[in-house]
């Protein structure tokens, strides 16, 4: 197995948004976070040989970084046509031969029904924007459902949300750890030229309709 920092340098290369949507809350990934990420998911045995769904995809890192630990497939499903089409560009510049498919789609009602046994990796919206409050709540609610294992980056102080969440769906929560986010300033609304946020990130095993 590559180590996480050949993984992190590997992802360098992926190009982010052209034009981001504060609607959307289009923030990058770093490379980083998706390497560790990735990393602590094959760890655990949840990426090689098993189905990768990429919820809420955007450019693709995190969809780009599992493929490139040996899954049978990938699915990136983003809404943002444009941002697909970044994604696509970037599975060139990654170089990785893994069959990839993507969707343009709501990832809140990706319309995936998948047979085999799948892995969600997202970094969804935080809701932090007026009118999308809660928006990860639609992304756990389908990961539930496509998924028996989950991988989720979310705003610190989001342990007891999550935790309550997945009981309540019959999943749980076994593995929780720190994170920050680094983001340059890319809208009008931010005050300082970059910023770092406190993130978790949750492993979340679901008993619901996920493949096996």
């Amino acid at each position: 197995m590559a180590t996480k920092s050949a993984l992190e340098t590997q992802l360098a290369v992926v190009a982010g948004f052209e034009d981001p949507r504060a609607d959307l809350e289009q923030y990058p990934t770093p490379p980083e976070l998706a390497a560790h990420v990735v990393h602590v998911a094959d760890l655990n045995g949840d990426v090689e040989g098993r189905l990768v769904v990429d919820l809420g995809t955007g450019t693709g890192m995190l969809a780009l970084g599992a493929a490139l630990r040996g899954p049978a497939r990938v699915v990136g499903v983003d809404v943002d046509r444009a941002a697909l089409l970044t994604a696509v560009a970037n599975r060139r510049r990654v170089g990785t031969r893994t069959p990839i498919d993507w969707i343009q789609a709501d990832a809140t009602r990706a319309p995936l029904c998948p047979d085999a046994p799948t892995t969600v990796l997202m970094n969804p919206p935080f809701g932090a924007q007026r009118g999308n409050e809660h928006a990860d709540r639609a992304f756990l609610d389908t990961a539930a459902s496509i998924a028996d294992v989950s991988y989720s980056v979310h705003n610190g102080g989001s342990q007891e949300f999550v935790e309550s969440f997945a009981a309540d769906r019959g999943g749980e929560v076994t593995h929780a750890f720190r994170a920050t986010l680094a983001l340059e300033r890319q809208f009008d609304f931010h005050e300082s030229d970059s910023e770092e946020i406190d993130a978790e990130v949750y492993r979340i095993e679901w008993a619901g309709d996920g493949g096996d």
